[in-house]
């Protein structure tokens, strides 16, 4: 019920809570992160893209944890390099929040996350 629950509320939600294992650490750390969905998958970016710590965490460790209005699923990652897939997903991005807005918070993208929510 996880997942049918979490894509409920993804549904009218404009950010999700991610969860990853620090590389390092080995300690959970969460952040509210903005995404698109494609049926039953997921697409963020790292504001920072590759260097970003949340993204350098899922490369490390690809389990993952999201949650919305009290629903919750723990998933896998998969980074994304191809540069022409992020282009689709800044694309996505600026189609539900802006390419305004887009373009001021992702500068320089080089990645993007993708997370099956199947």
């Amino acid at each position: 019920m996880a997942v049918a629950e979490l894509m409920q509320v993804l549904e009218g939600a404009r950010e999700v809570e991610l969860t990853v294992t620090g590389r390092r650490s080995g300690e959970e750390s969460s952040r509210p992160v903005w995404f698109t969905q494609d049926g039953e998958r997921m697409f963020l970016l790292p504001v920072g893209g590759s260097g970003s710590n949340w993204y350098r965490n899922i490369v490390q460790t690809p389990r993952i944890r999201l949650a919305a209005d009290g629903a919750e699923l723990e998933t896998e990652a998969t980074p994304i390099t191809d540069a022409a897939v992020v282009d689709d997903v800044l694309g996505r991005f600026g189609e539900k929040y802006g390419d305004s807005q887009v373009k001021q918070y992702y500068p320089d993208q080089d990645v993007a996350v993708e997370v099956s929510l199947a």
